[in-house]
């Protein structure tokens, strides 16, 4: 099972396209539109998310609410495209675009994109480069994560653990029934989101932008999944590159990941028992991966996000056109997408366990799947929980 999107910030659409889905998986119009508007939940949000909608139109791959085992393709329509149609026209226009950058904005890739394909401004390299494109991942990530429920039962569910400054850790992680109280609590917090929210408001006041750490959990992940055989069929290895790959993110731990640094061998790793004639764990350190496979444990992982480099004073930089000293550019932007951040980790984690669990299983179909989990767990030579 793979994806690819397509499209700009401010192009016509972006495009979803995600092949590999069997027959008979349930997914809807309405199911994509629900997850495009979690993505723009959580305060710190800037005016785009308001006046900016998403319009769904399911193209291919689906029909009366079923996938068909065809390649499936969503086109995310853009609201605004009426207003940028001059500067991102795909045929070349009269006179000079008034969107021309030339003041690169310093942690975005305006500069090493200029350079790297010869682009005399920002505008081509940015449109492509924004968080935007994010949309059409949660797209897709919607149809993986219908999948891996559909199969098996895996639930996927994230929480914000830090913004700024301020951190929450909640002394029991969240379980999927506490997704929606997650979803309606400002900044998606499991717990107490005051520290949060002051946070915000400070650096609102001060025009900064905040980044932080989310938090993402998959419960119900079958043992066996992924591989220690090759460097990239590892499936912490592949959940750490997918996470790594939104846009934002510059660092990601599987469970404990650097606090197993300061801990001593005998109280890091988890140990084995046996209830109920089934083989457990006292504890998740590892975060459901062992040698570069699921175990059967809960897997969480955290990752975490730099703040937005638009940053309202407008950081220094330098006019390429003139070659003068001057701001960087600055139109608008988020104060902060962590909230945001944490439900496309939600996708970008489906879409790996699909991948894998499709890999596992094998079959066309969601019946001829779920016969070939069945028979693959009751054929284990050791029962283990999950």
């Amino acid at each position: 099972m793979r994806f690819f999107t397509a499209g700009e910030s401010h192009g016509r659409s972006l495009i979803a396209f995600i092949e590999g889905v069997p027959a008979g998986i349930s997914i809807t119009s309405d199911d994509i539109r629900r997850a495009l508007a979690r993505r723009r939940l959580g305060l710190g949000r800037g005016k785009r998310m308001a006046f900016e909608q998403d319009e769904v139109t399911i193209l291919s791959g689906i029909r009366h609410g079923l996938s068909m085992g065809s390649p499936i393709a969503i086109e995310i329509g853009n609201t605004e495209w009426p207003k940028w149609t001059t500067a991102m026209s795909p045929d070349p226009v009269d006179g000079e675009s008034k969107s021309e950058l030339t003041r690169p904005r310093p942690g975005h890739a305006d500069l090493a994109a200029m350079a790297k394909y010869g682009f005399e401004n920002a505008r081509p390299s940015l449109e492509r480069s924004s968080a935007r494109e994010t949309a059409a991942r949660v797209a897709c990530g919607e149809i993986a994560k219908a999948f891996i429920r559909q199969v098996s039962g895996i639930e996927v569910l994230s929480h914000v653990v830090q913004l700024g400054s301020a951190r929450n850790e909640p002394a029991t992680r969240p379980v999927p029934s506490d997704l929606a109280a997650i979803d309606a609590d400002p900044a998606r917090v499991f717990g107490d989101s005051s520290e949060f929210v002051e946070a915000v408001e400070k650096a609102s006041a001060d025009k900064e932008t905040l980044g932080g750490v989310v938090e993402v959990l998959a419960y119900g992940v079958p043992v066996g999944l992924g591989s220690y055989s090759q460097w990239d069929t590892r499936l912490d290895g592949r959940i750490a590159g997918a996470l790594m790959s939104i846009q934002a993110c510059k660092g990601v731990e599987i469970g404990e990941g650097f606090g197993f640094a300061s801990l001593p061998g005998s109280q890091a790793h988890d140990p084995i028992v046996l209830r109920d004639g089934q083989l457990g764990r006292t504890q998740n350190n590892a975060g459901g991966i062992e040698g570069g496979i699921s175990n059967g444990q809960v897997l969480w992982a955290r990752a975490a996000m730099k703040p937005i480099p638009t940053v309202p004073v407008g950081l220094p930089s330098v006019d390429l056109s003139t070659m003068e000293p001057s701001k960087a550019h600055y139109q608008r932007s988020d104060i902060t997408a962590v909230p945001a951040f944490g439900v496309v980790a939600e996708a970008m984690l489906a879409l790996v366990l699909a991948d894998a669990l499709h890999e596992k299983l094998g079959g066309d179909s969601l019946s001829e799947i779920r016969r070939n989990l069945q028979s693959y767990e009751e054929n284990l030579a050791w029962p283990v929980e999950h």
